[in-house]
């Protein structure tokens, strides 16, 4: 059975380099690969702080035939191994000698990849240590000195100490000097611990690595930061619960097209340390809305959200705004896009005849288009009375803030209905629309809930907790217990021109639904929520988190056939 590697502490990531213990290892084999060759040398030697805290080496038993080439290459014979023990011996005493250091090697794959397969074969798990090869290192930062980076050239040209021999050991010392003269240099790119170098090999390779300064100050912590140009205007807002690592992988593995634009404008980063991962989360959108950051794509979304109203008209219906007001009206949202709010609409008016036209009642002589086929009571010819529409409105109020049954049922079998018939893309159609519905639901429960929780205390144990107000996060600690006052953590200040726009919504009135600005933070509160639901413990809540409604149905397309309704 494979051992899955323990997830390493931000402590262990950032420990200072002078302080890791590192196995150089090298191997001979047989030649050929893994798969059908065998070991014939182990050679490792210990390395912490610049020291040498001990060696190992031992001849292998490979139980095959070692080439002519191999012989003349490495001078080991097959009278040499005859004796020698078998790897299975070896192993254990290696293992012990390894421990959980860093291995480092010339090409290291290859070593690892022999040492794996003779694990494998013994019934051990392979190794789950972290390692660095010396060879792409010294392609990153030392590549226009030499001709090539082979461990002889390097050796050579780097005056190291001890020279390869193409004996397992001899290799090891030389590999182990030249990792002390690779992290001399990566100390020009910033590298000053274990995570900074396990980077390097890919950071160093960017056309904006020289920008690489920037990250120095930045912690090993939660926290938010911020890209600024030479202007001091925020061209990005973003967060990490490692600060250091994130801004330092934009360097590498953040390929994304905007980035490279985005490096390099950056002149400076700033940063503010959070106690956790929900205050980072929380701090980060609030800066988002206020600076509104160019290259954040939430910048221009959330200003697009919308909602879905049911008038307060004497005869109600549906109308997509893009803002709430208190005049009586029932609101669903704030949804994605007005698009989004449509297509909650169409579900609504696929299942209950809820007018559709917007014309004064009574006014028309003849109905409009939808009443005349039967789709929706309308009144605009005078027909229909208050109280048979209010009837019709009373169930649609009742669907969308109690019990939606009334309204995902007839779609669930509609949908089942279409499938069986074999007409797929219609069912499918029916299928987004009820799960689009129900999405919104979901999305308002979960912001009523919240809000309606008035003052409530959270506490992750042995992580910390956090203090909401209405939904909102108000306070939060770290492992420390010392709690912060989020309003009083003051993001940078705006650079010229920058302003955060609202839509004048009062956050604080629960007959309304919240605001659009106040809708992402309340999506990052619930997201956490779910996260943590396992480990979290409400310490104390005025209203309670749990919602008296039944379960909503998820809608998911099945992947042997066109649809199917999953409940959760």
């Amino acid at each position: 059975m494979v051992a899955t590697p323990a997830q390493r502490t931000f402590d262990e990531l950032g420990t200072p380099l002078h302080e890791v213990t590192f196995c150089v290892i090298d191997t001979e084999t047989t030649g050929g690969s893994a798969a059908d060759g065998g070991l014939t040398e182990i050679g490792a030697v210990k390395l912490r702080g610049g020291e040498c805290l001990g060696t190992f080496q031992t001849l292998v038993n490979p139980g095959l035939l070692i080439p002519p080439q191999i012989t003349m290459l490495t001078g080991i014979t097959q009278a040499m191994v005859l004796p020698a023990p078998r790897i299975e011996q070896v192993l254990p005493s290696l293992l012990g000698f390894l421990g959980d250091a860093v291995v480092v090697g010339h090409n290291v794959r290859y070593d690892l990849g022999y040492l794996n397969a003779a694990l494998e074969r013994s019934g051990r798990p392979r190794l789950t240590n972290r390692w660095v090869d010396t060879c792409a290192l010294a392609r990153r930062l030392v590549r226009d000195e030499v001709p090539n980076c082979r461990l002889s050239t390097l050796a050579d040209r780097l005056r190291l100490p001890h020279r390869p021999t193409h004996r397992a050991l001899d290799d090891a010392l030389a590999t182990g000097d030249l990792l002390h003269v690779l992290l001399e240099r990566a100390a020009g790119f910033g590298v000053l611990g274990l995570d900074d170098l396990l980077a390097l090999p890919t950071l160093a390779g960017h056309p904006q690595v020289a920008k690489l300064r920037l990250t120095d100050h930045l912690p090993r912590s939660p926290g938010v930061y911020v890209f600024r140009d030479g202007g001091d205007r925020v061209l990005y807002v973003g967060k990490a619960t490692n600060l250091r690592s994130r801004v330092r992988s934009y360097f590498s593995s953040d390929e994304r097209r905007k980035v490279g634009q985005l490096l390099r404008e950056v002149q400076q980063v700033d940063h503010v340390p959070c106690a956790g991962p929900l205050e980072a989360a929380v701090l980060e959108v609030r800066m988002i809305h206020r600076l509104q950051p160019r290259f954040n794509r939430q910048a221009k979304t959330w200003q697009s959200y919308a909602y879905l109203k049911l008038t307060a008209e004497r005869f109600p219906r549906l109308s997509v705004v893009r803002a709430v007001r208190a005049d009586g009206g029932s609101y669903l949202g704030p949804l994605p896009s007005s698009r989004a709010a449509r297509r909650v609409a169409e579900a609504i008016h696929s299942v209950l005849p809820i007018r559709r036209c917007s014309g004064p009642p009574g006014r028309r002589l003849a109905p409009c288009a939808p009443a005349q086929i039967g789709v929706a009571l309308c009144p605009c010819d005078g027909s229909v009375s208050e109280a048979t529409y209010a009837v019709v409105v009373d169930r649609l109020r009742h669907c969308l803030t109690r019990d939606a049954t009334a309204l995902l049922a007839p779609l669930e079998r509609r949908m089942d209905e279409l499938a069986a018939a074999e007409r797929f893309e219609e069912a499918a159609d029916v299928r987004d629309r009820a799960a689009a519905l129900t999405s919104a639901l979901r999305r308002q429960r979960r912001f009523d809930a919240l809000r309606r929780a008035g003052r409530t205390v959270l506490e992750v144990p042995g992580r910390g907790g956090a203090e909401l107000a209405g939904g909102r996060l108000l306070r939060s600690w770290g492992t420390d217990g010392q709690p912060r006052l989020l309003d009083g953590v003051e993001a940078p200040e705006a650079g010229p021109g920058e302003a955060g726009r609202g839509d004048g919504h009062d956050p604080d009135d629960p007959s309304l639904p919240p605001g659009r600005d106040l809708a992402d933070e309340l999506a990052c509160i619930a997201g956490w929520l779910d996260q943590e639901a396992a480990q979290v413990r409400v310490v104390h809540s005025e209203g309670g988190l749990s919602s008296p409604y039944p379960t909503l149905p998820s809608f998911e397309p099945r992947r042997a056939g066109p649809t199917r309704t999953d409940r959760r």
